[in-house]
């Protein structure tokens, strides 16, 4: 009787046994197991197939996913800029680098300080503002690009921006910043702060016209960033395709003037030439000592690709469109 018990309970130990292993087996096979075939490496979209990865494996790359990337000089046949100068040529719709040297240097912007004050005009007041010039507006350093406005006349902003674009007027910087911002030092923070906003890290203002301060400066790469910008204010590039400007502003008095502004823009005024099949779209040039001659340009070739071409420190006007005509004719190729 006892062997038989023993023979009992071994064959329900097997039984059992053999029903567990088959359970287990049909399960590992429900669950997409296969003895034959190694174990699959870990896959995240497999893991989490039901939720969205958008901004999560993909949040590094986004950050710059519309930005052209400088990781250093790259070099361009029959495009050459004297030691000490600084340019990029970049192409916004592939966002690529053609062309680079020094883009991240220290430079000093001169004139091309006045991108960020119309960008700031345009988004902080109404182009019909009606603006009264003050004393503080024509206080400026001797020699500077000025339109002429005398203390008590009244201009509209629209005007104002004009003569900041078309002539590079200092006075028309001044009266824009102290309008918008309330005080030229408020004005600069925001200069600053709009800056730091659109990536600029090498990029330090002091005032509202680029006028020479040690203290006063930024990179071709952070003017590249600052051009961009631009491209998203049609008002902008419509300003500074203009080959001159006429202002007609009203005096204290109540008697008007009007004065004829020609660009600074040697493109716009026929003293350089255009290369076969570029079109300059906007830009801004800057001229101090220290600063050299420089020029920033929005353009794009025959097919309509948009570019943007910057050359910072030119001992010469001449010299600054040769090199900048040598980047130009680059971009139809």
């Amino acid at each position: 009787m006892r062997r038989k018990r023993v023979k009992s309970t071994i064959i329900l130990v097997l039984f059992l046994m053999v029903v567990f292993v088959g359970a287990f087996g049909v399960l590992y096979v429900l669950r997409g197991g296969s003895i034959s075939t190694p174990a699959q490496a870990y896959d995240i979209t497999r893991e989490f197939q039901h939720q969205s990865l958008v901004g999560t494996s993909q949040r590094a790359s986004a950050f710059a996913a519309d930005l052209c990337v400088v990781d250093g000089d790259q070099p361009m046949d029959s495009v050459s800029l004297e030691d000490g100068q600084e340019g990029v040529l970049l192409d916004l719709k592939d966002k690529s680098v053609l062309f680079a040297k020094g883009a991240y240097e220290r430079v000093y912007p001169a004139s091309i300080t006045k991108i960020i004050t119309a960008l700031l005009a345009f988004k902080n007041s109404n182009m019909d503002d009606v603006v009264t010039i003050s004393q503080e507006n024509i206080t400026l350093e001797e020699g500077s690009q000025v339109v002429g406005f005398q203390e008590g006349d009244q201009v509209t902003m629209d005007q104002l921006v004009h003569c900041l674009l078309v002539y590079s007027g200092n006075d028309a910087a001044s009266a824009i910043a102290t309008h918008v911002g309330g005080t030229t030092e408020n004005f600069v923070s925001m200069m600053n702060e709009y800056a730091a906003q659109l990536g600029c890290t090498g990029t330090h203002f002091t005032n509202p016209h680029g006028l020479q301060d040690e203290n006063h400066y930024t990179t071709p790469y952070d003017i590249y960033l600052m051009l961009k910008e631009a491209l998203n204010y049609p008002e902008f590039t419509e300003i500074t395709q203009m080959p001159s400007y006429t202002v007609t502003f009203t005096h204290s008095d109540g008697s008007e003037e009007s004065v004829a502004l020609t660009a600074t823009d040697h493109y716009l005024t026929g003293e350089a030439n255009v290369p076969k099949g570029v079109t300059v779209l906007g830009g801004k040039t800057g001229t101090t000592n220290s600063a050299g001659n420089c020029l920033a340009l929005l353009s794009q070739n025959s097919y309509g690709s948009p570019y943007i071409s910057i050359v910072m420190g030119a001992s010469s006007k001449e010299l600054l469109y040769q090199q900048m005509t040598s980047l130009l004719e680059k971009i139809n190729q």
